[in-house]
């Protein structure tokens, strides 16, 4: 597919993968970065061994904590990479990858270990404490990502000047911008000349 749909459909599916495999990694960080909860073992079910503790709601902080920032980040980098053709299918890619690169986080980071915690629920004694694993309470959070990462992109849609495409800020001879703001442009003579050619 060729034109300016074939772009846009590109720019989508890149922006989508590439947003996505970063909840792998969000997952990952966050399985590390969680602090521990301790469980006892209840005829063989897990209970918090201290309800009233912040542990659990450290994990979901800890896990806002990195979507927010991955949906900001995602929201800056791609209006720097952008161009004003691709807005659309940057932010339908935002929108997409943010949303599934949020639930890949969190099940990443659920997944990693464990099988080893269920083993040890499983074996464990009456009355034994295990350690748990990462565990998303407030599933809402995921939409943190896509919500930012859009509206990241829209803030500074708004508020930044993005230059045009192979603009790098440099006006060139008699371009309008320096006309306009009553800049005399003396690049614009030609040698030897006044701004009418007449010679001196």
């Amino acid at each position: 597919m060729r034109g300016p749909t074939g772009k846009a459909l590109r720019t989508w599916a890149v922006t989508t993968v590439v947003v996505t495999l970063l909840g792998v990694l969000a997952g990952l960080l966050w399985s590390k970065i969680v602090p521990t909860v301790e469980y006892v073992v209840i005829q063989g079910k897990p209970l918090l061994a201290d309800p009233e503790g912040q542990g659990p709601v450290g994990m979901d902080g800890r896990f806002a904590l990195i979507v927010v920032l991955a949906g900001i980040g995602c929201g800056g980098l791609a209006y720097l990479a952008g161009g004003r053709d691709n807005d659309l299918a940057l932010v339908l890619g935002l929108a997409a990858g943010g949303l599934a690169a949020g639930f890949l986080a969190w099940k990443v980071g659920h997944q990693i270990g464990l099988a080893d915690y269920e083993h040890a629920v499983r074996t464990a004694k009456e009355g034994a404490s295990v350690d748990g694993v990462a565990q998303l309470r407030a599933t809402g959070i995921v939409t943190f990502w896509p919500i930012l990462a859009v509206g990241t992109y829209g803030v500074l849609e708004l508020f930044v000047r993005r230059l045009p495409a192979g603009d790098r800020g440099e006006p060139g001879t008699g371009e309008p911008d320096e006309v306009g703001r009553g800049q005399l442009d003396l690049q614009a003579t030609a040698p030897g000349g006044d701004v009418d050619r007449r010679e001196p």
